[in-house]
């Protein structure tokens, strides 16, 4: 199925299962969906698997969302017990998102259904809910814990059968460039990995990279951190540093931290690898852009990276946020990079890697291999430090499930054909509507010094003893409103909000007409 069918069948309020290969543009339909429904009104809740997929697209765990936590069963008075907030958000939500699908239990999914359908007191499948469930059953699978309760891919949940969501195969490939690459990973998603596969990736073993320093990615955590300090060490340079800035409420806060790749205290050098951790909504850089660190800005002291792609640019601060719904909890601000000598396979999933030194000889679960080789584009970018045989391998309920999945998405497209006519005429209808400006223009020093016209310290680190001055103004009988403390300070008004939030909190910030 194309994407153009997959998001026509998402908008028409379908229940969905979006899947398809590593870089087939999964997370561009589903952004692209989230986008079209909140124009339309809908309140949507985007969840994921894991944080640190959640982060990706701005939103929160399906355990959190749903109030299930670390448990694995739902007592008899389970809704009784949720916070009245939760209860509010779960009735008000009209779809549903479930990102990264393949590592979430099948009687997670039972209980999110018990939920929503408590909650709401409407015995539909999720009470009622659109709910749009996007993943690679190839990919890293749920995983089971010795004291734990024990499960499986969330196909073999009991409200699956009567869920029934459309299946929107995408096919089309968006990030591979290399024939006899995509060939080797075809070959491992149909478990059929030949002599002449294997003898391909025994090549890269050792193979040098033309271009650029590349990441390093491990199956295990151990040796990431150890690798990117003693690089970073290295270097004769002197050190930089960048403090994130916060929001929210502390317990929130530490969550998205948890989630998130941004750092408390990025340090960086020049001559540091570096890689872009957040898809910049320019489209300047992509999460997984690989660069190194040339200089550091003048008056922002803000890195000045060259990155792989052949381009130069400043890395300026950028937001991630904790959404409930439609709520915010919490956000951090920070320079979106990391020191990319070294990453793991679960951080790189979503990742697309300009470079890649893989280190498979010690993967210990399947799917874990076709992860990592995915990442990057073709043969070429990849370099095998080793691999082992679970590398190679995939879960044999995957390529059952796949099989399933592959003839009911030819099925569902022949079902909602229909549908294309109402995409055409959805294109032109947008062909009709006035344009945006295109991105604007100039380099960031221009746009800095225009800015700087108007609010003279605009992206000028706070001082300790602006920060106490500032703190003092708001907290004073009659406090400044934000107008007179951005002509005060010489900054813009978003700044002088973000850091009194940082202080106050999420709430405590009103503006003084």
């Amino acid at each position: 199925m194309d994407q153009k069918l997959a998001l026509e069948i998402m908008l028409a309020g379908h229940n969905v299962l979006l899947t398809g290969p590593a870089g087939s543009g999964k997370t561009y339909v589903l952004n692209e969906f989230i986008r079209r429904a909140k124009r339309e009104g809908k309140y949507v809740a985007v969840t994921a698997t894991t944080g640190l997929a959640a982060t990706h697209i701005g939103g929160n765990t399906i355990h959190a969302w749903s109030g299930i936590g670390i448990a694995d069963h739902i007592g008899s008075y389970f809704e009784d017990n949720l916070l009245k907030g939760r209860r509010d958000i779960i009735e008000a939500t009209d779809v549903l998102i479930i990102d990264e699908i393949s590592m979430l239990h099948d009687y997670r999914l039972d209980m999110v259904d018990e939920v929503a359908r408590r909650v709401r007191k409407d015995d539909r499948p999720f009470g009622g809910i659109q709910v749009i469930l996007c993943g690679d059953f190839f990919q890293l699978p749920p995983v089971n814990r010795n004291e734990g309760r024990q499960g499986s891919f969330v196909v073999n949940a009991e409200v699956w059968e009567e869920f029934d969501p459309v299946v929107c195969y995408l096919m089309e490939q968006h990030r591979q460039d290399d024939d006899a690459f995509l060939e080797i990973l075809n070959a491992m998603r149909a478990g059929d990995v030949r002599r002449r596969h294997a003898e391909m990736l025994m090549e890269r073993i050792d193979a040098p990279l033309e271009q650029h320093e590349a990441t390093e990615l491990h199956t295990v955590n151990i040796d990431v951190d150890r690798i990117n300090e003693a690089r970073l060490d290295n270097l004769e340079e002197g050190a930089e540093y960048y403090e994130m800035a916060t929001t929210g409420k502390e317990s929130y806060v530490e969550t998205l931290k948890r989630s998130c790749l941004a750092q408390q205290t990025l340090v960086l050098k020049k001559g540091a690898l570096v890689m872009c951790i957040k898809n910049n909504q320019e489209k300047r850089y992509a999460n997984g852009t690989l660069g190194t660190v040339i200089d550091f800005e003048k008056d922002t002291n803000y890195p000045i990276v060259n990155l792989h792609s052949g381009r130069t640019i400043t890395m300026t601060p950028e937001t991630w946020e904790l959404r409930d719904g439609e709520k915010k909890r919490a956000s951090i601000t920070q320079i979106p990079l990391r020191l990319a000598w070294a990453i793991t396979v679960h951080k790189s999933q979503g990742m697309t890697l300009d470079a890649a030194r893989v280190d498979l000889r010690r993967a210990f679960v399947e799917g874990m291999g076709y992860v990592a080789l995915s990442r990057v584009r073709n043969l070429q970018n990849l370099s095998l430090v080793g691999i082992n045989r679970m590398a190679l391998q995939i879960s044999p309920e995957a390529l059952e499930i796949d099989k399933h999945l592959r003839t009911k998405s030819e099925q569902d497209a022949t079902r909602f054909e229909a549908l294309r006519e109402r995409a055409k005429q959805r294109e032109e209808l947008e062909k009709l509507q006035p344009k945006k400006s295109e991105a604007k223009s100039g380099s960031w020093a221009e746009k800095l010094e225009k800015m700087r016209a108007d609010y003279p310290n605009a992206y000028k680190p706070w001082t300790d003893a602006e920060d106490e001055k500032l703190m003092g103004l708001f907290a004073d009988k009659k406090p400044k409103t934000i107008k007179q403390l951005t002509k005060i300070f010489g900054r813009h008004p978003g700044s002088i909000r973000a850091r009194l939030k940082k202080h106050f909190g999420e709430d405590a910030v009103v503006e003084h007409k």
